[in-house]
């Protein structure tokens, strides 16, 4: 994998890149639709491609571990054939399903113990197996093992969760070197900073993984809780530290207000469930401003939902498609949330090249945050 870097605003530290990957070029600043088990909720991979235009994906480890299993996985050649998707995939670790199942689990130094949310069948995780399960599954990227502490936590507890990612980081990375990428495709593995909101254990954890020379690094354990204005003093303090030659991951994050400050501080990636599960509850990002379909006001309104994204269906439709529960409104709804997100970072990116990108940003900003 490479990482060019293009351009960067004299205004921020936004800046504008290119990820080469085995599976196609990936060009940043970029948001990522999440799929979960193997897909993204209601929306099919033809649209992911031609209507949205995502240039990558996710994927869960521990969903995809679970459901279908490895077995499947593998008899298919990797999640990209099994799912019919020919551009880059991201998998999460697992980490996160450790932070998520703190009532079903039991962290220990040769990794985690749990219950599976399907059956209640026990389960152990090792740095070592997150490392293969990922491999198996045939991620372009991949994440190291990590623990997400909760917010708000004890800094003593904090520290002892930052140490023993980083210790599992190194058990990751010795497998990751051990081991062979899959089905003809080559597999990068980022490491995760972790800190909780703790300034010095940020600047720790950020120069630990910077030092340990992957391809691209994460920023994991913001947006579980804390105040905005904390998750951008972690993300601007962390970015200071992370190499400049690499691709920066905010994982899990969030609003497209909070994207586009990620981005203003020198993030390069981005993925959140946002778009996909408001759009399932009628809660609408468009490019004129934010829609709650659901109400009254809409039922008559026979305008495109959006000018941009969806001129061939009306919010009055859309209205009734969700308020009946009828999976098309979810689909449509899915499809214009996630168009929404990828057309504002590919935006960011060429406002960034062209040199105005804060102006932009305060215009923008104020225009997609005003309730319709």
């Amino acid at each position: 994998m490479k990482f060019n870097l293009l351009a960067k605003d004299a205004s921020s530290n936004a800046r504008a890149g290119e990820i080469e990957t085995s599976r196609g070029k990936i060009l940043t600043p970029i948001f990522m639709p999440v799929g979960t088990q193997a897909t993204v909720k209601s929306v099919t991979q033809n649209d992911l491609r031609e209507r949205i235009q995502a240039q990558i994906i996710l994927a869960n480890t521990y969903h995809v571990f679970l459901r279908p299993g490895m077995e499947v996985i593998k008899a298919a050649g990797g999640v990209h054939k099994f799912m019919n998707w020919d551009r880059p995939m991201l998998t999460d670790s697992g980490g996160y399903q450790v932070f998520s199942l703190s009532n079903m689990r039991k962290i220990k130094e040769e990794g985690v113990s749990f219950r599976s949310h399907l059956d209640g069948a026990k389960i152990f995780l090792s740095p070592e197996d997150a490392t293969d399960i990922q491999r198996t599954i045939g991620a372009d990227i991949f994440m190291a093992f990590d623990e997400c502490p909760p917010y708000p936590a004890d800094y003593s507890y904090v520290k002892k969760s930052m140490d023993l990612t980083h210790r599992w980081l190194l058990r990751c990375i010795k497998r990751y070197k051990e081991t062979d990428a899959q089905y003809g495709h080559y597999q990068s593995l980022f490491p995760i900073v972790q800190g909780g909101v703790n300034a010095d254990l940020r600047k720790e954890s950020a120069k630990f993984i910077a030092d340990q020379g992957m391809d691209g690094n994460a920023i994991g354990g913001l947006s579980v809780g804390e105040p905005h204005e904390l998750m951008y003093e972690m993300t601007a303090l962390v970015c200071e530290i992370l190499p400049q030659d690499k691709p920066r991951y905010l994982m899990g994050v969030g609003t497209p207000e909070n994207i586009l400050e990620g981005i203003s501080q020198g993030v390069d990636m981005f993925d959140c469930v946002m778009p996909t599960r408001n759009a399932r509850h009628g809660f609408i990002f468009t490019s004129e401003g934010i829609i709650n379909i659901k109400n009254e006001k809409w039922k008559l309104d026979f305008s495109p939902l959006d000018p941009i994204f969806t001129p061939d269906y009306s919010k009055a439709y859309v209205k009734h498609l969700i308020k009946c529960n009828e999976m098309l409104g979810a689909t449509i709804a899915s499809i214009q949330n996630l168009s929404f997100y990828v057309w504002l970072s590919q935006e960011a990116r060429k406002h960034i090249i062209a040199g105005d990108f804060m102006s932009w940003k305060k215009e923008i900003l104020e225009k997609i945050n005003k309730r319709l």
